[in-house]
C-alpha cells in the first residue's frame, strides 16, 4: 500500500519565516555593528574630540553652568572621567584642582564628568577634595561612549583646535599634566 503524502507550505507560514529570517538578520547586523564599535578602542591623538555637554552639579562652586566642548574652541580643555568609588581617581583629585587653579588664567578649562556614579556620592567627592572646576554628571555615560572609556580614571586633553592631543588612562600627577599643558598654552 502506497500512500502519497504532499504538504503545500500556506502562504501565512512561509511570510512568516521570511519575517523571522529578516528579524534575526537585523539582529546580527546591530550586534556587528556594537561589537565593532567596543573592538574600535578609545578615541585617538589627532582625532577631533567627541563633542558633548555637561552641566555642574547644583550645590558646586560651578552649579549649574553649562559647558558644550565644541563652544570652548580656542582653549585647551582637560577632560577627566572620574568617580567617587574609584580609589585612583582618589590619587589625582588634588592634581586635578591644583592644575585648575593654576592655569585657569591662562586659558584652560578642566571638566570632570562624573561616570556611572550617584548626585550625593559625587557631591562628597567633590567637597572632600574643594573641586572648584567644572564637575558634572556624564548622563547615560553617553560621553564615557562617545570617548570609549573602558573605566576610571581616564583624561583627554583637547588642543585649541579641538583635537585630542593627550590621552591618559589611570591617574595622572601634576609633573605629567604640566608637562602637555605647558607646550599647548604657549602656542
Amino acid at each position: 500500500m502506497t500512500s502519497s503524502l504532499t504538504t503545500t507550505a500556506k502562504p501565512g507560514l512561509r511570510l512568516g519565516w521570511i519575517i523571522a529570517i529578516v528579524a534575526v538578520m537585523v539582529l546580527l547586523g546591530l550586534t556587528a555593528v556594537q561589537l565593532f564599535r567596543t573592538q574600535q578602542g578609545q578615541v585617538a591623538v589627532g582625532e577631533t574630540a567627541p563633542d558633548f555637554t555637561v552641566t555642574g552639579f547644583a550645590n558646586t562652586p560651578l552649579a549649574g553652568q553649562t559647558l558644550k566642548l565644541s563652544e570652548a574652541r580656542g582653549k585647551v580643555v582637560l577632560v577627566n572621567f572620574w568617580a567617587s568609588w574609584c580609589i585612583p581617581c582618589r590619587d589625582e583629585a588634588e592634581a586635578l584642582e591644583v592644575l585648575w587653579r593654576n592655569y585657569q588664567d591662562r586659558g584652560l578649562i578642566v571638566v570632570g564628568l562624573a561616570w556611572s556614579d550617584t548626585e550625593r556620592e559625587s557631591l562628597k567627592f567633590i567637597n572632600e577634595f574643594s573641586q572648584t572646576y567644572l564637575n558634572g554628571p556624564d548622563l547615560g555615560t553617553r560621553a564615557a561612549q562617545q570617548y570609549r572609556i573602558k573605566g576610571v580614571p581616564e583624561s583627554f586633553l583637547v588642543g585649541p583646535d579641538g583635537k585630542l592631543v593627550w590621552v591618559k588612562i589611570g591617574p595622572t600627577s601634576y609633573a605629567e599634566l604640566v608637562s602637555v599643558i605647558e607646550p599647548l598654552l604657549a602656542q
